[in-house]
């Protein structure tokens, strides 16, 4: 494959001097872009766009036409693993994932199957070395999973969830049950990411969307340990040839220090953490990722500007900061908005680096 000839991401993960603080943004890749939203209507629906890898690939490509962003991220869907286990995800419009089967008790965890990358999810390992090509070098492929407590709520809510009332009443009722699924889920993570590094990834990341909703105590029983036997399980190489994993949980703000005591390079931040106070907390010990609220893309280029300025003011001089969104952008956000975020993090940041 091609030599990478924008390494500011990578290096950022690992702490290395660089020119000026690399960007990307989660969602980079969605309906905010009309070209997006053409691409998906001739794919029918969203996992007959994830399950192509053609278009998958496409779509990966557009937001890098447009904007000058320093990473490309693996156009999928963090459901991939529980279709795989046979659960039957669906989308309904307006109503987001479902399963046609659900999980009740022990026995239906049991009978859950560990999938075979290679064969059930191979269409993602298909847009991973396609993608690659495509780059052919220009920045680097961030792949990606769920993590398996985020997985595990949709599979035992049968969907999204605002109280998440199931999967807790199971923690304290079942607990065997739920740690029976999580360990079937860590183990399928880890299978996923590293076929994902062997087709081609140079980066990872674990989205722990719903992590933030457990107590302390769950959060590391239940979320954060299974997301350390990952790390551990990862072929992620040493030195130059490391592929780093970045950890992001959702509403984890409070325990940073935890995380970066996975063994993971970086941690994503969401807008509720002063990016600033955080590299306080964890030193020099990982990179961090963020951390700007996506609702400032709503606000005028000059507001946005003064925000970037805010964040990168608050982080400081050196490496280690990779500028991104604290979540996924909004459909409804203007791409000349979001243009002028990137464009600003590139104006901006050049300042806090003496490469």
């Amino acid at each position: 494959m091609s030599v990478l000839k924008n390494t500011r991401y990578l290096d950022a993960l690992l702490k290395k001097p660089i020119d000026r603080t690399p960007v990307w943004m989660m969602r980079q890749a969605g309906r905010y872009l009309p070209e997006y939203r053409e691409v998906r209507a001739q794919a029918g629906d969203f996992m007959s766009l994830c399950k192509n890898p053609e278009l998958a690939c496409e779509v990966t490509m557009q937001p890098l036409r447009r904007y000058p962003l320093d990473a490309a991220i693996l156009f999928s869907d963090i459901l991939t693993i529980p279709d795989a286990m046979g659960m039957g995800l669906y989308f309904e419009t307006g109503e987001g994932p479902k399963f046609t089967k659900s999980l009740n008790d022990l026995t239906d965890i049991a009978a859950l199957p560990v999938p075979d990358p290679a064969k059930s999810l191979k269409y993602v390992m298909d847009a991973v070395s396609t993608i690659r090509r495509e780059l052919k070098g220009e920045v680097p492929l961030i792949g990606f999973s769920g993590s398996p407590w985020t997985l595990a709520t949709y599979m035992i809510e049968g969907g999204s969830s605002k109280t998440f009332s199931k999967i807790k009443r199971m923690g304290y009722e079942s607990p065997e049950a739920l740690h029976l699924l999580l360990s079937k889920l860590a183990d399928a993570v880890v299978e996923y990411l590293n076929a994902q590094i062997d087709a081609g990834a140079q980066s990872l990341m674990i989205f722990d969307t719903w992590g933030g909703v457990l107590s302390p105590r769950n959060y590391r029983e239940f979320s954060l340990d299974y997301m350390a036997k990952i790390v551990d399980g990862l072929n992620l190489g040493k030195d130059e040839q490391r592929v780093p994993v970045t950890l992001f949980t959702k509403g984890g703000g409070q325990w940073l220090e935890w995380i970066a005591d996975t063994g993971c390079d970086a941690i994503g931040l969401d807008w509720t953490t002063d990016i600033g106070e955080a590299r306080k907390r964890v030193g020099d010990k990982v990179a961090l990722q963020g951390n700007m609220d996506p609702s400032v893309l709503y606000a005028s280029p000059q507001v946005i500007r003064q925000e970037v300025q805010l964040i990168l003011d608050s982080y400081g001089a050196g490496s280690g900061h990779v500028f991104n969104l604290g979540h996924g952008i909004t459909p409804d956000v203007k791409p000349e908005n979001a243009g002028a975020f990137i464009q600003a993090v590139k104006d901006l940041s050049p300042l806090y680096h003496n490469k």
